[in-house]
């Protein structure tokens, strides 16, 4: 019975330190987007779309940006690369060029920083129609 409360007890205090470690991690820089995919719809062979998406840091810390990897050459990013300070909101552009593209694309920007929410990834699409005859 001894063995029995033991292990109970010991189960008790692993769950509250885990409990207590996943709280602390909430310190810090924390991305917050206003949206993370845009649809672009129907566009033409050739297009040139961008799109601006908002974020903020509502974390405790500044946030930096070190990258952000695109998925292919047909997609570029403008980013901040100033620290972002707690609470301050900033933006982030993203480029797409879709010659040499046709049908559905969706395109994955993933976002390189400081952040304690380090899984931070764009996702743009668009259907890519044949170039416009005139």
């Amino acid at each position: 019975m001894k063995t029995f409360v033991a292990f109970i007890f010991g189960i008790f205090v692993i769950g509250s330190a885990l409990a207590q470690e996943g709280t602390e991690s909430k310190n810090g820089p924390v991305m917050t987007f206003e949206e993370v995919k845009h649809e672009f719809g129907d566009i033409h062979q050739g297009d040139k779309v961008e799109y601006t998406f908002n974020f903020e840091n509502t974390g405790t810390e500044p946030l930096v940006i070190s990258n952000v990897q695109v998925t292919c050459g047909c997609t570029a990013s403008d980013w901040p690369r100033d620290p972002i300070a707690p609470g301050q909101a900033s933006k982030m552009t993203i480029k797409f060029n879709s010659a040499g593209k046709m049908g559905a694309q969706n395109k994955v920007i993933t976002i390189v920083s400081n952040a304690v929410n380090e899984n931070n990834r764009l996702v743009i699409t668009a259907n890519v129609l044949p170039k416009e005859s005139n």
